[in-house]
């Protein structure tokens, strides 16, 4: 009896004990449950090529639940470009302990978006079989802020690139359009070279536009504006964007469209960034259309405009589309579905567009097609039409005028331009010669009426320091700048740094007699 009741007893504390323990690792499974689940790591067990094991905040990061993380190879989830990788280190994880545990890789979320993943994982035993447990966060913010810094440094250096090689390549132009001018006025008698003499200008001129479209994509910049037809812009630049393509402009451009106040190079820039997007929209080819109305924005029309009148241009393909997930960061910077794409082309037209007063908005249907709007407000001038002989006309003078320029080819061009225009020229190769020259002249006789300052004199003193001197030496002064670099923030407001006029490189010798015409009679240019 006493054995039977010590065995009664021993059985009583094994059940308490086991209860106890029982207990014990509920409430430790409880705690780690807890603590797995509510970590702000993604923790995930992977075998067989399948994740065994995922917590919430894995599915919050992946946008699948968690029974949806767990029903198929865990590849599948990965990015395309990082599947490769991603099982090559997995296998190597199964079989070698020192295989990387600390690497980073993308995966497509349950909407489609790419997110960057850190990964730690170390191989372990589950369930009696080698396992790999991964712990991962999103690092998806600071890869982009990484990445938008980069971008910004490259942006920077293209910057500074384009704007050393716009400027070169428009001295070039300009003496090229220069001497073009000239050999026109000495072939007067001989039709058929002035007309090939006349398309040779025309084709500089384009040159120079496209000088233009390469600062605004590197570096941005206000718009340069004047009265213009929008109709005449985006009709060229349209044909221009699609020569050679299989998919081809209908054009249908009211009459009488009102005029605007646009950059006209910008205006270009924009519409053959939209073309582009709707040809390779239309990969087996078709009709993109082109539409500019007038119209009167009212409040009820819910967008984001001042009332007023505005001409609204339109461009709509009949391409793919735009996913409905993406449309609301098209215009976002670096943003780009193409394998090749910069993502800059709708994002710098935004911004193009935005600098003229305007808004672009967009509607896009799968596989129907997507429509551009844009909206610029109206200008109340008008454009002054002139015929083709006024157009060959330019306006004579007379005075002395000091041109500083650093290439000894504009001095010269500029010098016999201005001669045969009937002004007395003399030329400096920088600021410090050029403000000799000035204090010099101011003391005799014969001072200079007005002075032609390049903007740029690398290794000298250029425009905005010479203005500034002779500003000191002579606060009347008649100056008037010219530069390759038509975005710099000088030759888009001239007048606050101390100028009269503005005159950009390349120019015809018709532009730089009326700048001087006006300049010498006393009004800005």
């Amino acid at each position: 009896n006493a054995n039977a009741s010590e065995r009664r007893n021993f059985q009583r504390n094994s059940d308490v004990d086991s209860k106890r323990s029982g207990e014990a690792i509920r409430q430790s499974e409880d705690k780690y449950r807890f603590v797995v689940e509510n970590a702000n790591e993604a923790i995930l067990v992977a075998q067989d090529g399948i994740l065994k094991f995922a917590n919430s905040r894995a599915a919050k990061i992946s946008k699948y639940t968690v029974e949806e993380l767990t029903s198929k190879p865990f590849i599948d989830f990965v990015h395309v470009d990082d599947k490769e990788k991603v099982g090559e280190i997995y296998r190597q994880g199964l079989s070698d302990n020192e295989a990387p545990h600390l690497y980073s890789f993308r995966i497509m979320d349950k909407i489609g978006m790419a997110k960057w993943l850190e990964i730690n994982a170390v191989t372990i035993i589950w369930d009696g079989r080698p396992a790999i447990l991964i712990f991962a966060n999103d690092v998806s913010a600071r890869r982009q802020m990484e990445e938008e810094l980069l971008r910004i440094e490259k942006l920077e250096s293209l910057g500074i690139l384009a704007g050393g090689i716009a400027h070169d390549f428009n001295n070039i132009l300009t003496a090229i359009l220069g001497n073009i001018s000239l050999a026109s006025l000495y072939s007067n008698s001989e039709e058929k070279m002035a007309k090939r003499l006349k398309e040779a200008e025309k084709a500089c001129l384009r040159a120079q536009g496209l000088t233009i479209q390469l600062l605004t994509f590197a570096k941005g910049g206000a718009p340069v504006k004047k009265t213009a037809s929008i109709g005449d812009i985006i009709r060229d630049a349209a044909l221009f964007s699609l020569r050679g393509s299989n998919v081809r402009p209908e054009f249908s451009i009211a009459d009488d469209l009102w005029t605007v106040e646009v950059d006209e190079a910008q205006i270009s820039q924009v519409t053959n960034n939209l073309i582009i997007n709707a040809d390779h929209a239309m990969p087996e080819g078709g009709v993109v259309q082109v539409s500019a109305e007038n119209v009167r924005v009212t409040r009820e029309l819910g967008l984001p405009l001042e009332t007023g009148q505005y001409v609204k241009f339109t461009i709509k393909d009949h391409g793919v589309g735009i996913p409905d997930q993406i449309i609301t960061r098209i215009f976002d910077p670096y943003f780009t579905t193409k394998r090749m794409g910069s993502g800059l082309g709708l994002a710098t037209s935004y911004s193009i567009i935005r600098n003229h007063g305007g808004i672009v908005t967009v509607e896009s249907e799968a596989n129907l097609g997507t429509t551009f709007h844009i909206y610029l407000p109206a200008s109340q001038q008008q454009i002054n039409v002139v015929s083709e002989s006024e157009f060959d006309s330019f306006s004579t003078g007379r005075g002395r005028i000091l041109i500083m320029d650093d290439e000894a080819i504009i001095r010269e061009l500029s010098t016999e331009l201005l001669s045969h225009l009937g002004y007395d020229v003399e030329v400096a190769e920088d600021g410090s010669r050029a403000v000799d020259l000035y204090a010099s002249a101011l003391n005799s006789a014969n001072p200079f009426d007005l002075v032609i300052l390049d903007l740029t004199v690398p290794g000298g003193m250029g425009g905005r320091e010479t203005i500034q001197r002779l500003s000191e030496i002579h606060p009347g002064v008649l100056a008037i700048v010219s530069s390759g670099y038509a975005n710099d923030p000088i030759i888009t407001d001239y007048v606050s740094h101390g100028f009269k006029g503005v005159i950009s490189k390349p120019y015809t010798i018709k532009e730089i007699s009326e700048t001087l015409n006006r300049v010498i009679g006393g009004g800005n240019a």
